[in-house]
């Protein structure tokens, strides 16, 4: 299921609180989803990596009670206000172990945790990796499977654009990765480093403008593994190569088109990145001069990035020109 479909089934259900667990190969945004849904539901987000907990960090038992019974001492996390709205996450759950998983089959169930109730708004989601992924996961225990809704999350190109664009990721690797979709997410558990959503955004798109050229491929292999990283090493080579995109939304007339594809999905991602609402005619310009699907990716990118330029005159004329492709 794609990550915005997910989302907004996590918000769909949010009324009926049903506790959904999100399982997916590693490094798809599967807890990103989680807390954009609680961003959308304008509800807390409580986080805590399942892995890490011990049993203990569900209460321990509280013995300075001054008669024969004794209490719990609940947990700082655990929500006690009644008034509470929020999505509780158990990151990783696939990792812990079946001690971990009754602790909270029995907090979906029966919602209460040693006689503390859990508030009537709080929804309780889970996210793990697969076992086929091979990242430590565990089975999940057949009661605990019988007491939530497991949904399979998909990396998908459009979703993980959008997300990328609002997250402020380097344009050279939106880019790339539209021009080479399949390495979004081309997870392998035998090769020791895969390209995910998660290592584009944060082994490459964190580190570029930051290391030396000479640098970017070993800096890349180790976060994306060698053939990805060779190919967006290629794919820099080729953008450095490009004309200065300043210069060249100043003189819209002179712009050589490129008939290397790579070259245009370069150019249309720099020049996307550069547009504002007083120089959008000119990137329009630019736009109409390239193969219709490279212009309607460049005007794509830049409304995506700035919403304020699809008010433009310059975009109403284009959209006007390109209805064949947008309706």
């Amino acid at each position: 299921m794609r990550a915005e479909l997910i989302k907004q089934t996590i918000i769909d259900l949010w009324d009926i609180k049903r506790p959904i667990y999100i399982t997916g190969a590693p490094g798809g945004g599967k807890t990103s989803v989680v807390k954009q849904a609680a961003q959308q539901l304008g509800v807390d987000y409580i986080h805590h990596h399942a892995p890490s907990m011990l049993v203990e960090d569900f209460g321990v038992p509280d013995m300075a009670a001054g008669d024969d019974n004794f209490t719990y001492k609940m947990p700082h996390w655990w929500p006690s206000d009644p008034e509470t709205e929020a999505i509780l996450c158990f990151d990783d759950r696939g990792q812990s172990g079946g001690d971990i998983q009754k602790v909270i089959a029995n907090i979906q169930e029966e919602r209460e945790l040693h006689g503390h109730p859990l508030p009537k708004g709080v929804m309780i989601i889970s996210t793990g990796n697969r076992l086929e992924d091979r990242a430590g996961a565990n089975r999940t225990l057949s009661h605990l499977a019988d007491r939530e809704t497991e949904l399979e999350f998909d990396a998908m190109l459009d979703d993980w654009t959008r997300y990328a664009i609002a997250d402020d990721v380097h344009p050279s690797v939106i880019s790339f990765v539209r021009f080479r979709p399949s390495l979004l997410h081309d997870f392998d558990p035998q090769r020791p480093k895969n390209p995910t959503p998660r290592s584009w955004i944060k082994g490459v798109s964190a580190l570029l403008d930051k290391i030396q050229p000479e640098a970017e491929y070993d800096c890349f292999k180790g976060a994306i593994g060698e053939g990805a990283a060779a190919e967006f090493v290629g794919f820099r080579k080729i953008e450095r190569a490009l004309p200065n995109i300043d210069n060249l939304l100043m003189h819209p007339d002179k712009f050589e088109v490129p008939t290397d594809p790579m070259a245009l999905y370069a150019i249309s991602g720099a020049i996307a990145y550069k547009a504002t609402v007083t120089n959008f005619d000119r990137v329009i310009q630019v736009a109409n001069q390239m193969p219709q699907e490279f212009g309607v990716l460049t005007v794509s990118f830049a409304t995506r990035r700035n919403p304020e330029l699809a008010s433009t005159q310059a975009f109403t004329a284009w959209a006007v020109a390109n209805t064949d492709v947008l309706f």
